[in-house]
């Protein structure tokens, strides 16, 4: 990735007067007080995709770049992303599967639905040679790493522990455990099977499988009391 002070360094006030309305969508587009151009917003987010695709590495890619693809201006690019780590987090989260609905009132139903999402983006980067590619140069780039983690993966972390903390407080989980072990309890196994473990089956039923072998606990079972125990006999 260039330096950031060479992006920067792009936009000139000469650019910015030049580079006004020239993208799709963008005809009389002010810097402010009317919506963005969808239509320009999508041109850049395909033009970094289609880059990415021709084999374009992460650090190969400058905002001229990117404009000159999108049919844009750089000031077009700079009005909706302050720099590439933020256009990038957001090129992301447009490949990626999109982000699940939760009722925001259930506890393990919404951590059901959680642990679903991330078992289909395990499997959208399994099948996805371009999100593959770009997941592993992002590790080498630690601001866009740091951003990643900071707008994306932190909201999700929150969005599960406010599901552990409902499931606590409707009785379906123990009230007496710590609420962030708890969390990784059930993030880890699916975390484990998606990300280092990528050979490992992703089944339909695993976000299921997950809670229901956590919440029923993996002690060994009182005699009578399971498969083939006394009380099932009866």
């Amino acid at each position: 990735m260039q330096a950031q002070a060479s992006d920067r360094d792009e936009r000139a006030p000469g650019d910015r007067d030049r580079d006004h309305g020239s993208g799709p969508g963008d005809d009389q587009e002010p810097r402010r007080g009317r919506p963005r151009s969808a239509a320009a917003e999508r041109a850049i987010l395909d033009a970094v995709v289609e880059l990415l695709e021709a084999g374009e590495p992460l650090a190969g890619l400058s905002i001229e770049r990117i404009a000159r693809t999108a049919g844009v201006g750089k000031a077009t690019i700079y009005r909706r992303w302050t720099d590439k780590e933020e256009l990038f987090v957001d090129v992301l989260r447009d490949i990626e599967p999109p982000e699940p609905d939760v009722s925001g009132t259930g506890g393990l139903g919404d951590l059901r639905v959680l642990l679903e999402s991330m078992r289909r983006r395990g499997l959208a980067q399994r099948s996805s040679v371009l999100l593959h590619n770009v997941f592993a140069q992002m590790k080498s780039h630690p601001r866009l790493w740091s951003e990643y983690q900071g707008t994306v993966i932190a909201p999700r972390r929150l969005a599960m522990l406010a599901a552990v903390r409902r499931a606590v407080e409707a009785g379906e989980l123990r009230g007496d455990t710590d609420v962030e072990l708890m969390d990784d309890l059930f993030v880890g196994p699916m975390l484990v099977r998606t990300i280092h473990r990528p050979d490992a089956p992703l089944p339909e039923d695993l976000a299921d499988r997950i809670i229901q072998l956590l919440v029923e606990g993996v002690g060994p079972r009182p005699p009578g009391d399971g498969p083939g125990g006394a009380a099932e006999r009866r």
